[in-house]
């Protein structure tokens, strides 16, 4: 069974940082495109970060500087590494996979696994 799931959310002060998590299980993420998005309460969910089968990155200009998405594929986790957090960045993170070998899109119909989410909350 295909599965995505996330973890290391909490609730941190302005400034603070948290290493987001998601594991998977049922395939490998290598060389896959994987994404976070982020669903504040009231908004629509929205683009983070992602990272494309080659490695390479990109990441919304909202969190330009401050996140990094990575990952390890010994473990098969993708991380997001926050830094710099502020109460904008408070929502329900999800991890999510794309297609193999491929560049990512920003869009959310590029993605067709999905994690459960994990919050983050950040105070001022």
């Amino acid at each position: 069974q295909v599965q995505l799931v996330e973890s290391g959310g909490g609730s941190v002060q302005a400034g603070g940082s948290l290493k987001l998590s998601c594991a998977a299980y049922g395939y490998s993420i290598s060389n896959r495109c994987m994404g976070w998005f982020r669903q504040a309460p009231g908004k629509e969910r929205e683009f983070v970060s992602h990272i494309n089968f080659d490695d390479t990155t990109s990441h919304a200009d909202s969190v330009k500087g401050r996140f990094t998405i990575f990952r390890d594929n010994a473990k098969n986790t993708v991380y997001l590494q926050t830094n710099g957090l502020t109460p904008e960045d408070t929502a329900m993170y999800y991890c999510a996979a794309g297609r193999f070998g491929g560049y990512c899109r920003k869009d959310e119909s590029a993605f067709y696994v999905w994690g459960q989410g994990t919050q983050v909350t950040v105070s001022s």
